[in-house]
């Protein structure tokens, strides 16, 4: 399955580009998970939101719809993983278990300041929950306080999913591709005008794309060709393929053969063209 979306979906460049002019903004949401299958929610990494914004988030999209998740930036930026047990409970104590079946994976991003420490990044993924009881569990070590900020209901039990986005040279090294392998972490294919590193190693049962340019980062808009080689390298990765010409560090290229969800996210162009990118690259996929 492919779920092809955008990253936010508030944004004031939208208006008269995405959103209709006279549509409300309290109805964006709406519109925007009409348009596309997923969203990369964001506001998350800049503060912790309450049980009663993920309620609602779920009430307003239409079934089968999947939000990613990016998590709280005091754990990956702040803290910096140390001594993180509370605020990881925090994280899932806060209500993103609400998010029932349209719940998908959990993106962890680190600064490009944050070198890699084989202990530091096993003692992390030792943390994450791999299930929603397994979450609930943890939420219930949170010290948030006040009940309308706690939801501790794990709903039906089902499967969680982390990825990483790294943006330092020193995660790249065959060892932190199979730490991740061991634990079911997929590496973020983060495209990112070759500021950042890259890799297309497969390292879990997911694929997570993050396009956030590739001329200018944050600047532009992905072109017909560009739209079309990520659809045929989408394509194969969701056949459980990799493709020939894929970068990795590992020797492990094809990873599981299984089929694969592919979760791509638009992040480009100032917000501007990342909607139009994104209905343009899931009408190539007939998705």
């Amino acid at each position: 399955m492919f779920y092809i979306g955008i990253s936010g979906w508030t944004y004031p460049g939208w208006r008269g580009v995405f959103y209709p002019d006279d549509l409300p903004q309290r109805l964006e949401l709406e519109y925007a998970s009409k348009e596309l299958r997923s969203i990369e929610i964001n506001g998350t990494h800049y503060g912790l939101q309450r049980p009663k914004s993920y309620l609602s988030w779920y009430e307003r999209t239409p079934k089968g719809f999947r939000f990613s998740v990016k998590a709280h930036r005091y754990i990956t930026h702040i803290k910096r993983l140390s001594d993180v047990e509370v605020p990881i409970a925090n994280f899932f104590a806060s209500g993103v278990l609400a998010l029932r079946e349209k719940l998908g994976p959990f993106l962890w991003q680190f600064p490009p300041s944050f070198k890699y420490d084989h202990k530091r990044m096993e003692d992390f993924f030792s943390l994450l929950p791999q299930t929603t009881t397994a979450a609930a569990r943890l939420a219930r070590k949170n010290d948030l306080g006040t009940k309308d900020r706690i939801w501790l209901k794990p709903g039906t039990h089902r499967k969680l999913q982390h990825c990483i986005e790294i943006r330092n040279p020193s995660f790249m090294l065959p060892e932190f591709f199979t730490q991740m392998r061991k634990y079911n972490v997929a590496f973020v294919f983060a495209d990112t005008a070759k500021r950042w590193p890259y890799a297309e190693d497969i390292t879990g049962d997911f694929i997570y794309m993050r396009l956030h340019g590739d001329a200018k980062l944050y600047v532009n808009g992905y072109t017909e060709t560009a739209l079309k080689r990520w659809a045929k390298r989408m394509k194969s990765w969701s056949e459980g393929r990799q493709v020939t010409d894929a970068k990795t560090l590992t020797s492990r290229r094809l990873g599981s053969r299984k089929k694969k969800d592919v979760y791509v996210y638009f992040d480009n162009d100032s917000k501007v063209k990342a909607p139009r990118d994104a209905k343009r690259l899931r009408e190539l996929l007939h998705s």
